[in-house]
C-alpha cells in the first residue's frame, strides 16, 4: 500500500496532521500537541508512516490499525485506555478482537502486519478516563468515549478547547459497533457526553475533519446518531414476520449489498443482536419462539 504523507492544520496550540485522502480510512487523521516541556502526538496514522514530526509520549484513542500504523515512527512511551491496552501491545490480540472466522483472523492479522505496520507493544502502559498530560502550558485529559471499542477515548486540549473525538467521526456511515469488545448502549452514551463536553473545536480521526463550535458539532452529531435509529427503524419494519439473526444479517443494516469480506457476516450478526437486545427491551420486539424474534 502506498503511504503518502500528511498536511499540517492549526488550531490554536494544536497541529492536526491531516492524513492523505482527507483521512478516508485506511488513513486517518493524527493531532500534534506542543508543551513547554514536551510534545505529544495522538494517533500516529498510517500517512505518518514514512514521516513523523518528533514527540516524547504518544496516546492512542483505541486499539484499531488505522489509529495505531506509524507507532512504529516512535520509541516514545506509548499510552492507552486500559481496555484497549491488551490489543495495543499484541497485535494478536487486536486481530482476534475483530470476532472473524480462525482463517479469516489468520489473514486479519496478517493484513495489519503487512498493510498497516502494526507491530507488539508490550510496553504501552494504561490510562484511565480523567487522566491528565501536562505538557507544560498546555494538558490533555482522556475522556472515555466507549463504544466504538471497549476503550475507545477522546481528548480534550486546554487551553486551547480542542476535543478530539477519534472515531465518534460524523461520517455517513454512522456509528460503528461491530467488534466483539463493541457496546450500542455505551456508544450512544458517549454521543450524549459528547454533547455535554463545550469546546471551541472537535477533531475527528477520518474525512470529516475539524468542526467548529459546539452547535454545528451537535448538528452533525444528531445526524450521526440517526443513522442507529434508522437501523432500527430498518429492523422493526423486516419484522413484519419472525425472522432470525442469521435472517437479518443477510438482510443487512451496516454494510451496502455490494460490501464484501470475511467481516460482513460477524459484523452484521453481532450488530443485529445488539439492535434486537435493547428493542425486545423496549417491549418493540418479541422473541415468539427461540431464536426467532418479530416486532411486537
Amino acid at each position: 500500500m502506498h503511504t503518502t504523507g500528511y498536511t499540517e492544520a492549526e488550531y490554536g496550540g494544536v497541529t492536526v496532521l491531516v492524513g492523505a485522502e482527507r483521512g478516508a480510512y485506511p488513513y486517518a487523521n493524527s493531532v500534534l500537541v506542543r508543551g513547554t516541556a514536551e510534545t505529544l502526538v495522538i494517533d500516529p496514522s498510517l500517512s505518518l508512516v514514512e514521516s513523523a514530526p518528533p514527540a516524547d509520549l504518544v496516546l492512542v484513542s483505541h486499539a484499531h490499525e488505522d489509529h495505531v500504523a506509524g507507532l512504529g515512527r516512535y520509541g516514545a512511551p506509548v499510552h492507552a485506555h486500559e481496555d484497549d491496552l491488551a490489543a495495543v501491545r499484541s497485535r494478536a490480540v487486536m486481530a482476534a478482537g475483530y470476532g472473524l472466522p480462525p482463517d479469516a483472523t489468520e489473514q486479519t492479522e496478517a493484513m495489519l502486519r503487512d498493510r498497516f505496520h502494526v507491530r507488539d507493544r508490550p510496553d504501552a502502559t494504561g490510562f484511565t478516563d480523567g487522566a491528565v498530560f501536562d505538557l507544560g502550558g498546555r494538558t490533555v485529559t482522556v475522556v472515555h468515549l466507549p463504544g466504538h471499542t471497549a476503550g475507545h477515548c477522546g481528548f480534550l486540549i486546554e487551553p486551547d478547547g480542542f476535543l478530539f473525538v477519534a472515531d465518534i467521526d460524523l461520517t455517513s456511515f454512522g456509528p460503528f459497533y461491530g467488534d466483539v469488545g463493541s457496546s450500542l448502549t455505551d456508544f450512544e452514551a458517549s454521543l450524549r457526553r459528547c454533547r455535554e463536553i463545550g469546546a471551541r473545536w472537535y477533531g475527528t480521526a477520518h474525512q470529516k475533519g475539524v468542526i467548529k463550535g459546539a452547535a454545528e458539532f451537535g448538528r452533525r452529531l444528531d445526524a450521526f446518531a440517526g443513522v442507529v435509529e434508522r437501523r432500527d427503524a430498518t429492523l422493526l419494519t423486516y419484522l413484519d414476520e419472525p425472522r432470525t439473526v442469521e435472517e437479518i444479517a443477510e438482510r443487512r443494516l451496516v454494510y451496502r449489498p455490494h460490501v464484501e469480506g470475511p467481516h460482513v457476516r460477524p459484523v452484521e450478526r453481532r450488530i443485529a443482536a445488539r439492535h434486537l437486545s435493547r428493542l425486545v427491551d423496549r417491549g418493540m420486539i418479541v422473541e415468539v419462539e427461540a431464536g426467532r424474534f418479530r416486532a411486537a
